[in-house]
């Protein structure tokens, strides 16, 4: 990676950002800043699919916000923008809509998922999901966009936008944006629930602003099993889990002492919880005293999105006067 890529990426407004959220983005996001050129957004239109309630919604961005801010995002190396300070993402859906089809909009995952969760909210912003995700990283022209295995359809979407824009009006404009790992396999943290990875809506993670008695008290509870029957078995998903998770926060000694003990059939699962609680108290505390000290500074959030703002609407009225005059849309 280096500073002539573009790199895009976004949270949705909904919920607060978790164990998950902080090693399988954050921690990149802070490292990569000062490699390329970076926009992340907090994609509060996005969210509107699900009717939040608009009391909620500010509150919402502004926790997504402190905690970017919080896990070490620069505001002066990277752009930070809300996603509705900048208008020119709904024109630019708009124009992308004209080619996009309603066919393979219907044939998404994602689609098809959320309308077997909520059969009776199936809205025009939840089909058209992918061509709003399409502009977003459009927008800003981005190269490389870092996504995780369930946004990886919708990226390949953008890049087949993109191939057709430029091939219907026999141009070169757009890229193909490739999706981005930071250069090594991605973390996953899995939930506490014993199946799944850990998410902002499922109940069963660890949030970055949680306090140290919340996490002694969800790591205690977490899954496990009736413990190994015979040395050296395979672990079940639950208890590979409480593993993965020890992995990222954990010394190396500590991982190998509880793995010990697991292979010789002397595992205690609430020792090796309470271990757990504790390494991740030590991992969550820094970056939620942070959250607090800038959620509580609403001067300094404002100047953020101020500028982070003015900075992205400067790239997107650049890449909106192209697409106007490529399409053949002039002013008098």
């Amino acid at each position: 990676m280096d500073n002539k890529n573009i790199v895009l990426s976004g949270i949705r407004s909904t919920g607060q950002l978790h164990l998950g959220n902080y090693f399988g983005a954050l921690r990149n996001f802070t490292r990569m800043q000062h490699d390329a050129r970076c926009f992340f957004f907090i994609a509060d239109y996005h969210s509107l699919t699900t009717h939040p309630d608009p009391g909620q919604l500010h509150g919402n961005v502004k926790n997504i916000l402190s905690e970017y801010l919080a896990a070490g995002i620069d505001p002066e190396v990277a752009t930070i923008y809300i996603q509705s300070d900048v208008p020119q993402v709904a024109e630019l859906s708009l124009l992308l809509s004209m080619h996009a089809y309603v066919g393979e909009l219907e044939r998404t995952a994602s689609f098809k998922d959320k309308i077997r969760k909520q059969p009776d909210n199936v809205n025009a912003g939840l089909l058209c999901y992918p061509v709003l995700m399409a502009a977003d990283i459009l927008l800003h022209r981005a190269t490389h966009v870092p996504v995780g295995k369930d946004q990886e359809q919708h990226l390949e979407l953008t890049r087949q936008f993109a191939r057709r824009f430029n091939n219907i009006y026999g141009v070169n404009y757009f890229p193909e944006s490739v999706p981005y790992n930071f250069g090594q396999e991605l973390v996953k943290i899995p939930g506490l629930d014993g199946n799944g990875k850990m998410g902002k809506s499922e109940g069963n993670g660890i949030y970055l602003s949680d306090s140290d008695e919340a996490i002694r008290k969800k790591v205690m509870r977490a899954v496990t099993d009736a413990g190994p029957q015979a040395p050296d078995s395979p672990m079940s998903e639950p208890v590979r889990n409480i593993f993965t998770i020890m992995k990222a926060v954990s010394e190396p000694s500590t991982i190998d002492f509880f793995t010990e003990k697991y292979n010789k059939c002397e595992i205690r699962y609430g020792d090796l919880k309470k271990q757990l609680a504790e390494d991740i108290i030590r991992t969550v505390a820094p970056i939620r005293e942070r959250i607090a000290d800038i959620r509580s500074n609403d001067k300094y959030l404002h100047e953020v999105t101020a500028e982070g703002a003015e900075r992205a609407r400067r790239s997107a009225d650049a890449t909106l006067r192209d697409v106007r005059e490529i399409m053949g849309i002039h002013r008098f």
